[in-house]
């Protein structure tokens, strides 16, 4: 029996030993497979609990992907006025919706499939962009200035019940035109209790808070800035320290001077990466899980491009347009946009 344990401890040590090299491989291509079509427009998603895929869009509707990848849908409204929802985000326990524009309104759904609201700002320059949550209770969701000096902040500390605005005196300084994109919830990215928010427009800068939104600083980026249209619209964290961002002018897509940096140090510095080559805009960038931080995928409406080497080259591999992208392994991704939401396939082969 002992012998026999020995033989399978030293089966089970080589399996993991193996599956867990990393091998280099390149992305030839995206098989892409609709999964609902209709004329909305979706740029918020989100993979609850490892599997299910939730959404919501610019018509006040929500919902999410049975076992058998058909759509649920419910709606929601306040008084006359329809949602238009440009982010989503979960705390594994429930899933909450944000809308653009004011009345700012932000829902919690329950689990009837109803949606409660548990936030509202009237504000008339009141424009939320994305949200996302720290753990089970405490969640943040990001907006523009509705005065000047500084960003709009939301926190939550009872899981979502109620929200309340960080008070400008406890967050940096923003500058006149500097605001932030609701293009795909991805300007702003959370690892532990890290979170990174990127503005643009006439400045584009990173604001760091490395305790939940309790103190902020902020880092400047050399990245193209100084209209409303230009700037980062989408950052992603590998770790503490590995973060990409990507973003440019999506009045002029092919744009790609100074749209696309990285970080090894946490944010604090940035180092321009491909600029002056492909891809121009993009209104989202992810890291491939389980890729080590190597390779990235981007998306926009003029298609997607993948880079092997952390962003430093890039390729097309896919002329096919959509706003937001979510990984549900190293090979499976969601992606939406205008009109549809899909299953992305990552076509592969080994490289030496």
């Amino acid at each position: 029996m002992n012998k026999l344990l020995f033989i399978l401890s030293l089966l089970i040590s080589v399996s993991c030993t193996s599956s867990g090299k990393f091998e280099a491989r390149d992305i030839t291509g995206v098989s892409i497979t609709p999964m609902l079509e209709d004329s909305m427009s979706v740029r918020a998603i989100e993979i609850v609990s490892g599997k299910t895929l939730w959404f919501a869009d610019d018509r006040g509707r929500y919902g999410y992907f049975d076992y058998k990848g058909s759509p649920v849908i419910d709606s929601v409204s306040y008084d006359t006025i329809v949602p238009h929802f440009r982010a989503i985000a979960t705390n594994d326990n429930d899933v909450f919706l944000l809308g653009i524009g004011s009345p700012a309104l932000l829902y919690k759904v329950e689990e009837n499939g109803g949606a409660e609201l548990v936030y509202r700002e009237t504000h008339e320059r009141a424009f939320y962009d994305a949200m996302k949550f720290w753990n089970e209770r405490e969640g943040i969701a990001i907006g523009d200035p509705t005065e000047s000096g500084c960003l709009s902040v939301l926190v939550t500390r009872n899981g979502g019940n109620s929200w309340s605005r960080i008070p400008c005196d406890k967050l940096p300084l923003a500058v006149e035109g500097e605001a932030a994109f609701a293009a795909s919830n991805t300007n702003i990215d959370i690892i532990g209790d890290r979170t990174w928010i990127i503005s643009g427009g006439l400045r584009s800068r990173v604001f760091y808070s490395p305790d939940k939104g309790n103190s902020w600083e902020v880092y400047n980026v050399p990245v193209v800035q100084g209209e409303p249209t230009l700037g980062m619209y989408s950052v992603d964290f590998w770790d503490k320290n590995t973060g990409i961002a990507i973003g440019g002018d999506y009045t002029r897509p092919e744009y790609n001077t100074a749209n696309k940096a990285v970080t090894t140090d946490g944010g604090k510095s940035w180092k321009l990466v491909a600029s002056k080559k492909p891809p121009g805009y993009r209104s989202c960038i992810q890291y491939i899980p389980g890729r080590e931080g190597k390779e990235v995928i981007a998306v926009g409406f003029e298609g997607i491009s993948f880079s092997r080497n952390g962003g430093s080259t890039w390729k097309p591999v896919s002329s096919e347009g959509f706003y937001t992208i979510r990984f549900l392994n190293d090979s499976v991704a969601y992606a939406a946009g205008k009109g549809k939401i899909a299953k992305l396939v990552l076509k592969q082969q080994k490289l030496p």
